[in-house]
């Protein structure tokens, strides 16, 4: 199995790729084709023609959640209409944060004469061993909603939850690997869910960890991730002061960029 960063906040030096503060993968699974969010804009239209995927062999897309870092893309593609989309109920609302719209581009009637829509809703088998898990508990007591986010529900803004956000779990034989998007339902909450469901320890995660501050949830999360030997590769909306204590803290973190590629066994 393939995973390639097609759109990220950060690139490396002399690849030449293109970022942007959104985050976009491309995983390859025998016959499959995936992308696992589409970025903001057309960076990873533009870096999967330079890494050389191409894009009009994608048969399935998987939505992490809502929010247009993650789904705006899709206006800078014309996929086969045949393409499954997999998302979870309230992905297509109309979100904003601080007023400002940040909605996915196409409303859930406009999605489904695109796309062959997929609603999940409790965890499912995708592709070959990659479940879509569905919504997320929270248990935790530290891993907080952004008070700022807001969704549109009877003509008012209210407190969006982000209750769509998903996650991919890659179920190996005796590990799992993670794939977030921005984690919004909580990275702990994402782990916990995946170890319950699938009775495994997990190996690697990559993707968003929302964690922007080194803050109470921060450290909180740090904590959490130091019982456990696990591959971190934080990326998209997890920040430099965050990252650079979990290195301090001796976590397994890894560097991560538009066009890393990892091979998942």
């Amino acid at each position: 199995m393939r995973l390639v960063v097609l759109c990220d906040n950060n690139t490396f030096i002399d690849n030449y790729l293109l970022g942007e503060p959104a985050l976009s993968f491309y995983i390859e699974n025998g016959d499959d084709k995936i992308l696992f969010d589409l970025g903001y804009s057309d960076v990873y239209v533009k870096n999967a023609d330079k890494i050389g995927i191409d894009m009009a062999k994608i048969n399935k897309i998987v939505l992490s959640h809502g929010h247009d870092d993650h789904t705006k893309g899709l206006k800078y593609y014309n996929f086969n209409p045949n393409t499954k989309c997999y998302y979870c109920p309230g992905c297509f609302d109309e979100k904003f944060c601080e007023n400002t719209n940040i909605s996915a581009p196409f409303t859930q009637e406009e999605m489904s004469k695109r796309f062959v829509l997929e609603k999940i809703e409790h965890p499912t088998e995708i592709s070959k061993n990659i479940y879509c898990l569905g919504p997320i508990p929270r248990i935790t007591v530290f891993e907080k909603e952004n008070p700022n986010l807001k969704v549109l529900k009877d003509g008012m803004q209210v407190q969006d939850t982000v209750d769509e956000d998903t996650a991919l779990v890659v179920n190996g034989n005796k590990h799992l690997i993670i794939v977030t998007g921005c984690s919004h339902s909580g990275i702990c909450n994402i782990c916990e869910y995946a170890k319950a469901y699938f009775k495994k320890p997990i190996k690697a995660i990559i993707g968003g960890f929302h964690l922007l501050q080194l803050n109470e949830q921060a450290k909180e999360t740090i904590a959490y991730f130091k019982n456990e030997e696990i591959d971190l590769y934080p990326c998209h909306c997890t920040s430099l002061f965050v990252k650079a204590e979990m290195i301090k803290q001796k976590l397994n973190v890894h560097d991560v960029g538009s066009g890393l590629e990892l091979t998942i066994e």
